[in-house]
């Protein structure tokens, strides 16, 4: 084991949609705000950091540096992290690994994306597709229509649940209106308006059985972290805003993948395998978890992410959804800040926005989104291609 790591500071823009606050506000700007707010927060200055690890997947080589040099020219080591929806999970394993590794006493995790209206689509088109793989087994499961990719791989894969388990739409309707409703207390979401459960049904469809309100939406947007050391938190007094991170994996596809069955093409397996690889570092159960950030990219994807992460039996997400069991008042409270599918996803900030909104739980400082009571978080982000990074964390204990 290496050296306890902690965050200590973090700080978000708010996710808007793209182009919302007009040319001049590109990633540069969006990072530094985030940056920004999360050195206010450590009450520490940038001179103190000591390697960084920025992430974005749309941008040119070397984004990383453009935005981070917005704090000031340090000449530390800045690492460029691209890995697709999970790359804010990226960023922030690495600025944890500089530390638990003894290379640095302070980092800084911070992801940005500047994001196009509509659909997520490939810029390369002369070069081989990241999910080529992924959407020949789909197409031979389930044929491909011309639409985007995405709401049909993860459609399919809610699709894959209903026939083995007997799943309806409006189990994956529930799961849209609650983020949506939890993300009205969210000053940072995209979207801040309460919907019925008919509204989400009533939607248009996007690809059955996802209809508007269950997808998330393009946005821009920046999130950072500041992470710490023992030493460096006893040396600053900073214990009263740390949280330990106490356990952290990745996991990539597995050979799972190339089984007949949806759910393992969009991460199904991935997330299991990081899941259990935390909660033994940990040595904490998902049922002592209070709060959680996961990857809600779809509703679908929330679904199966409560039976990968071990919250429900595998085939039982849908009897667990009709009890409430995953907001206020139930077994666990997931997506209290809205989730993608309403604060939005600008694709390299989500894993650091999720760090901060498990942050602010552990800290006590979610306003009308805290969950009383919340001593363990856990965050899984995910990224098609693929990996999942999967976080607990607990409010330190000195």
């Amino acid at each position: 084991m290496g050296r306890k790591v902690f965050v200590v500071g973090v700080g978000m823009t708010k996710f808007e949609k793209p182009g919302a606050r007009g040319k001049d506000w590109n990633y540069p700007q969006m990072a530094k705000e985030a940056g920004e707010k999360a050195l206010a927060d450590a009450g520490i200055s940038y001179d103190q950091v000591q390697q960084v690890a920025a992430g974005y997947v749309y941008g040119d080589s070397t984004c990383g540096e453009t935005a981070v040099y917005q704090f000031g020219y340090t000449g530390v080591p800045i690492y460029n992290v691209n890995n697709n929806c999970s790359t804010g999970s990226t960023a922030l394993f690495m600025a944890k690994q500089f530390i638990e590794g003894g290379l640095a006493d302070c980092t800084m995790a911070i992801g940005f994306e500047k994001m196009e209206k509509g659909s997520l689509k490939g810029h390369f088109p002369d070069h081989t597709p990241p999910f080529r793989d992924a959407a020949m087994r789909m197409m031979k499961l389930r044929g491909f229509e011309p639409k985007p990719p995405a709401p049909q791989m993860f459609g399919n894969g809610g699709r894959d649940h209903m026939d083995k388990f007997g799943t309806t739409p409006e189990h994956f309707a529930k799961i849209g209106w609650k983020n949506h409703k939890h993300s009205v207390n969210n000053p940072y979401s995209q979207f801040q308006e309460e919907y019925s459960l008919q509204d989400i049904l009533n939607a248009p469809m996007v690809y059955d059985p996802l209809t508007k309100l269950q997808c998330c939406p393009t946005s821009d947007g920046a999130g950072c972290a500041i992470l710490a050391s023992e030493d460096f938190v006893k040396k600053h007094n900073l214990q009263d805003k740390a949280v330990e991170i106490i356990g952290m994996a990745m996991a990539t596809d597995g050979p799972e993948t190339l089984e007949n069955d949806c759910r393992y093409i969009v991460g199904f397996g991935m997330t299991q395998r990081a899941s259990k690889s935390v909660y033994e570092q940990a040595g904490v159960g998902i049922d002592e978890v209070d709060v959680i950030e996961l990857h809600d990219c779809f509703s679908a994807n929330e679904l199966l992410t409560y039976e990968a992460l071990g919250l429900c039996p595998e085939g039982k997400a849908g009897e667990y959804i009709d009890k409430d069991a995953f907001t206020y008042g139930g077994k666990c409270v997931v997506n209290p800040s809205g989730g993608l599918i309403s604060k939005g996803h600008p694709l390299g900030a989500t894993g650091l926005a999720q760090c901060a909104e498990l942050n602010w739980q552990m800290r006590g400082e979610a306003q009308k989104r805290q969950v009383t009571d919340a001593k363990i978080a856990l965050q899984h982000n995910l990224g098609l291609g693929g990996a999942a990074v999967v976080t607990m964390y607990r409010k330190a204990q000195f």
